[in-house]
């Protein structure tokens, strides 16, 4: 197997939002878009993003489409997570959770998108 490329899809009940949002803060590109759908992307982050509204007739499989992306978080590893986490209070991003360290060494914080979707910027120091 050769994997080409990654992605991540979320049920959002407003894609277009969830997009917007993580293209303003953190830097991610439009890839395509259509009704319901919005796919992002940034060459650094290892994968894309597909925003899809939920409910959407084409989700496979039927039994999940119904159900939105909630209890799950997005996470970026950074450079510099103070640097990081002063940028985006400065865009007025709300920060969900404050930068805490865990005692294993990982660093981080917490924004919640517009649809409930955490993004989580981790630093391992």
């Amino acid at each position: 197997m050769n994997i080409t490329a990654s992605a991540i899809s979320l049920n959002v009940a407003d894609p277009e939002a969830s997009a917007a949002f993580i293209k303003e803060h953190f830097g991610f590109k439009e890839e395509m878009s259509a009704d319901g759908f919005v796919a992002v992307s940034r060459p650094d982050a290892g994968f894309n993003i597909a925003y899809l509204r939920t409910g959407l007739k084409s989700f496979k499989p039927e039994a999940l489409a119904g159900h939105d992306a909630d209890g799950l978080l997005v996470a970026f590893v950074v450079d510099d997570i103070d640097f990081e986490y002063d940028r985006v209070r400065e865009e007025g991003v709300a920060i969900t959770t404050p930068i805490e360290t865990e005692e294993w060494g990982e660093r981080y914080f917490q924004v919640t998108d517009p649809n409930g979707v955490v993004i989580q910027l981790v630093q391992w120091v």
